[in-house]
């Protein structure tokens, strides 16, 4: 127990960055990380080499297993199951998948198109974003394994009910009519060399850290900013544990905005420090990957009005009952 915490302390939380980052702040510019100039390039700096490091490093090892799983065979995998089990395997896979909310609709009209039932598909939409093995690490390393492992449920149980009742109440007619017109043929896929996957991975966490960086760099500025110059007593006037509407704010801001998870940790880290129940923040940072105005925009290309509004109150609702849940239960975790 004392070396899993040693480990977790020097390789997730990066307590040696920490210090030295505390000691570049010192040197360097002369000031002490408690006061607010100094605390805030402090998180700054140290958020952003933190989640750079962590980043490079989980991408590279994901999107390694992920060359296993490219889009067609991951349709083949969900083709051999219905039900229930083909849900809870959509929603899974889509945790291993490399596809934001926007990238996931292409595979939507690939993975419709080739049989699969809709429910399914919206399985591995709602998780892909939702539930990205990355992101539960630097959960993990932000807050602990406790609330990382209870992200990865709740998320996991939101895809595949979400996916369950949009099979139940079948509503494959309102997909556009061209989706299931654009039949697929059979691709052979070729195996991949040990070469081959290492250069894809190296590939991935270039091209996933040039889409990314904007949205760390301004998640971290907008969590120092809350972290050490907006007073406490003002975020929990706005959004406190104890106010019964900072769930349904957090999602409503949450909706028209569009970043990566990994740009929405350093702010919800921050509303944490400050007071904020764990299932406010929780709830924005889902907001924001599920329900982001962007995707909402792209899925309205291949669904009609009806399913999208479904679609999305079926998340909203799931989001809500999530962070009022992890604020009644969440001192558990913490």
């Amino acid at each position: 127990m004392i070396v899993f915490q040693w480990l977790n302390n020097q390789l997730l939380k990066m307590v040696w960055l920490y210090d030295l980052v505390e000691l570049f702040v010192n040197k360097a510019f002369k000031l002490d990380i408690d006061t607010k100039l100094g605390g805030s390039i402090h998180f700054f700096i140290y958020d952003v080499i933190k989640i750079f490091i962590l980043l490079s490093v989980l991408i590279f090892t994901i999107s390694y297993i992920q060359s296993f799983f490219p889009p067609e065979r991951t349709r083949k995998i969900l083709g051999r199951f219905d039900g229930i089990t083909a849900n809870i395997l959509g929603a899974l896979l889509g945790t291993v998948t490399p596809f934001c909310s926007c990238s996931s609709i292409p595979l939507f009209i690939g993975f419709t198109s080739a049989g699969l039932p809709i429910g399914v598909t919206f399985s591995f939409l709602i998780s892909s974003p939702l539930v990205d093995l990355a992101s539960v690490l630097l959960l993990a390393s932000i807050f602990n394994w406790r609330i990382a492992i209870a992200y990865v449920v709740v998320g996991l149980i939101l895809a595949v009910i979400g996916g369950s009742l949009i099979s139940k109440f079948k509503l494959e007619k309102y997909v556009e009519p061209f989706v299931y017109g654009n039949k697929l043929r059979e691709i052979e896929l070729e195996e991949m060399t040990t070469k081959d996957r290492l250069d894809f991975s190296k590939e991935q966490v270039v091209d996933i850290i040039k889409k990314v960086w904007l949205y760390i760099i301004i998640g971290v500025g907008i969590g120092a900013a809350i972290h050490n110059w907006i007073p406490e007593n003002v975020i929990s006037a706005l959004l406190g544990q104890d106010k019964w509407y900072s769930v349904l704010l957090a999602t409503a801001v949450g909706v028209p905005m569009y970043a990566d998870i990994f740009g929405t940790l350093p702010i919800a880290e921050a509303l944490v420090s400050k007071g904020v129940g764990i299932g406010t923040a929780l709830s924005f940072m889902m907001a924001v990957t599920a329900l982001s105005l962007p995707s909402m925009i792209l899925l309205k290309k291949v669904v009609k009005t009806k399913l999208l509004v479904i679609f999305a109150g079926i998340v909203t609702t799931g989001i809500l009952i999530i962070g009022y849940t992890f604020n009644t239960f969440g001192y558990l975790l913490l």
